[in-house]
């Protein structure tokens, strides 16, 4: 499906949001901004906001979105329908109108990205539901590219989630859940029995293979999904189990190139109330503390980076988005309109209160981060 010009200025009409509302100019928010996305009054937005919880710029999408690639050196950024997408929209952080990414009949979004090549290409994980493989569809950021589609890379897995670039600036690492779809079955898992999860190293210039490490045979069913990079280089990711729903595997781990994987399990209560579900992963301003989020289970989990120690929790309803506040702890936001600030020290400071006319999705991305 591909949203052009035309298009997207119908749907900001119809939804009752001008093209010059979508242009507006960033005003100085005088702090960190953040970017979500959510459904306002039964519209679906991208929004850029500061970390008071107010509106900097607003971008309405034609459906649910997810995630962010986010080009903080050249205030821009992109934002991923929701798995299954079909939309991807190219924006400035200043405003003016978004940029449809051409997506293949044959391919769908994930709902992340990263810009790579010092913000020349874009990397989108994506779906070849076809052929039942992921790829990181390529596409011209350049001035003048307009996110036009110009190759893809293997993952080395399937059904590929989040991708983040390391810090050297040349090396991708991806989150390959192992869960084979297909849109014409919705997310209808199709190889619970013969998932392969995995963490895969790709080399953003050449997409070569540098790395994959998989979890043991016995937690096949453990789908690797989100990721979030220590101070330390250290990859942490979160865990959505597929398997019995009385089973209790861990579901936060942390991986150091060239070593296996290593999974955390906290204490059994907190295990057991993330209901096998993590819908986020963040680390602080000072990259040694990391959150994982499950709006399942309503809580976030503070881990120790350094001992993979778990510190406290907060409970929040439907809590799923969440990203470094300026100096330390966290913003995290709600499925039912609620954000707080929080920390690992387990204070509490309401930002929203909420709403039945505002619900956040699952990812809160600070620009720069």
């Amino acid at each position: 499906m591909v949203i052009d010009r035309r298009r997207f200025l119908a749907m900001a009409a119809a939804i009752g949001l001008s093209p010059a509302a979508a242009r507006a100019a960033l005003p100085d928010a005088g702090g960190p901004l953040y970017l979500a996305a959510r459904k306002r009054g039964g519209r679906d937005e991208a929004v850029l906001l500061d970390e008071t919880g107010r509106d900097r710029l607003v971008i309405p999408m034609p459906a649910r979105g997810h995630s962010f690639a986010i080009d903080a050196d050249a205030r821009r950024a992109v934002v991923f329908g929701r798995q299954p997408g079909f939309f991807a929209l190219g924006f400035s952080l200043a405003g003016g109108e978004p940029a449809a990414l051409s997506l293949p009949e044959d391919r769908h979004f994930f709902g992340h990205g990263a810009f790579v090549q010092g913000g020349r290409l874009l990397a989108a994980t994506e779906n070849d539901f076809e052929a039942g493989r992921g790829v990181l569809g390529l596409y011209d950021a350049t001035p003048g590219g307009g996110y036009r589609r110009v190759g893809e890379f293997d993952t080395g897995g399937i059904g590929p989630h989040e991708v983040i670039l390391m810090p050297d600036g040349k090396t991708l690492c991806v989150a390959n859940g192992g869960i084979l779809t297909h849109p014409d079955y919705g997310k209808l898992e199709l190889n619970l029995d013969t998932m392969r999860p995995s963490l895969a190293y790709i080399d953003a210039a050449s997409g070569d293979l540098l790395e994959k490490v998989e979890l043991d045979p016995r937690l096949h069913r453990l789908s690797i999904r989100h990721l979030a990079l220590a101070a330390d280089g250290a990859v942490w990711f979160g865990c959505q189990y597929m398997g019995p729903a009385t089973d209790r595997p861990a579901l936060v781990g942390r991986h150091r190139r060239g070593a296996a994987l290593e999974l955390f399990e906290g204490p059994a209560e907190t295990l057991r109330n993330m209901r096998n579900y993590v819908g986020s992963v963040a680390v602080d301003a000072s990259g040694g503390i990391v959150a994982t989020s499950s709006p399942i289970g309503g809580q976030v989990i503070y881990w120790d980076a350094a001992s993979g120690r778990c510190l406290e929790t907060t409970s929040l309803a439907d809590g799923c988005g969440v990203a470094p506040a300026a100096d330390n702890g966290f913003l995290v936001s709600s499925g039912l309109g609620a954000m707080l600030r929080t920390d690992a020290a387990g204070h509490e400071e309401p930002v929203l209160p909420p709403s039945r006319e505002m619900s956040w999705d699952n990812h809160f991305r600070i620009v720069g981060a």
